[in-house]
């Protein structure tokens, strides 16, 4: 591969974990580049991604390296090309670890508990019979009926669930234990709901309100219900971190703001895209300062620009990038 080629490959990594992030876990992400300070060592380039937790601190969630030719010289790795020469290899390298577990729970869970992207959850959806009293034979056996009849049909669309038929805990204590875990979506079925021929719906997050849904467009319901949920849940995500990135602020406001930012504080203050000349001696003053770090030069607003004609919002002197400072995990 080219220089340009092993480049490009690096950057399509990126995109990868981006559209990974996004398109299952429901995180959203900035796509930029590190500062030469925050770089890969050894590297000419690390392309990142960062996510916003929901206390407004930063997490790298992935990261993909264009490394030159540096390591091939190191290690004497060659490869021969059409002409029958060798020569030595472009590298790339790339990431994403187990940290993205704990990005996704701090992404989207809440005092409840859990909360899980329908797309990633283990258990989709979580069927809570209702038992109807002890002498009712003939509730109980149209109960099992249904039941069956619902978790089949369920399956059979390709839905993850586990029916909670445990008979020592009272139906309270199950709803409690799977909104805890984060399951998505629960259905409560009982002799009464079978009569009618409904169950009753419960999103872990959106509504509030339970809903009857007939027993005969259940799958059809969930199946929507579960894609509009992974939909919501990244528009809110999406909101979030729009909404939490601060513009146009001087060196002092962001220094007062994140230098008494805790970890523990909700919603948290959020990042700062500033004007920034690239230095890494002022970016070290910085740290050391606030706590902050760059956490990347956004792609889009450096690739439009956004710095010309704008000063340096440390140095103030001439900009060369749009920086992404944030305190991070």
């Amino acid at each position: 591969a080219t220089s340009d080629e092993a480049q490009e490959d690096a950057l399509a990594m990126m995109n990868n974990y981006a559209k990974m992030c996004e398109e299952i876990l429901a995180m959203p992400v900035m796509r930029g580049v590190k500062s030469p300070s925050e770089r890969f060592a050894g590297a000419e380039e690390t392309y990142t991604i960062e996510a916003m937790m929901q206390n407004g601190w930063a997490l790298q969630s992935g990261t993909s390296h264009f490394l030159g030719q540096s390591f091939g010289k190191a290690f004497d790795v060659t490869y021969q090309d059409a002409n029958g020469k060798d020569n030595i290899v472009w590298g790339t390298s790339w990431g994403a670890s187990t940290r993205l577990l704990g990005g996704l729970i701090m992404t989207h869970s809440d005092d409840a508990g859990l909360v899980l992207p329908p797309k990633v959850a283990p258990v989709q959806v979580v069927i809570v019979p209702i038992m109807g009293k002890k002498n009712d034979e003939e509730g109980a056996a149209a109960l099992k009926e249904a039941l069956d009849e619902l978790c089949a049909n369920l399956k059979e669309a390709g839905l993850r669930i586990k029916v909670d038929d445990r008979d020592y805990l009272r139906p309270g204590a199950k709803y409690f234990e799977w909104e805890r875990k984060g399951v998505p979506l629960r259905i409560e079925i009982g002799p009464r709901d079978v009569s009618k021929g409904e169950c009753v719906f419960k999103y872990r997050v959106g509504s509030d309100q339970k809903k009857s849904v007939a027993l005969e467009e259940a799958v059809q319901a969930a199946k929507d219900g579960l894609e509009e949920m992974q939909g919501e849940m990244l528009d809110a995500a999406r909101a979030r971190l729009a909404g939490s990135i601060i513009l146009g602020a001087s060196y002092d406001e962001m220094k007062e703001a994140l230098g008494a930012d805790e970890a523990s504080a909700y919603p948290g203050v959020g990042m700062y895209l500033v004007p920034w000349k690239c230095n890494a001696e002022n970016e070290e003053k910085i740290k050391q300062e606030c706590k902050a770090t760059i956490r990347c030069y956004p792609l889009e607003v450096n690739e439009a620009k956004m710095f010309e004609d704008k000063k340096c919002f440390y140095s103030g002197e001439d900009a060369t990038h749009m920086a992404l400072f944030a305190r991070s995990f």
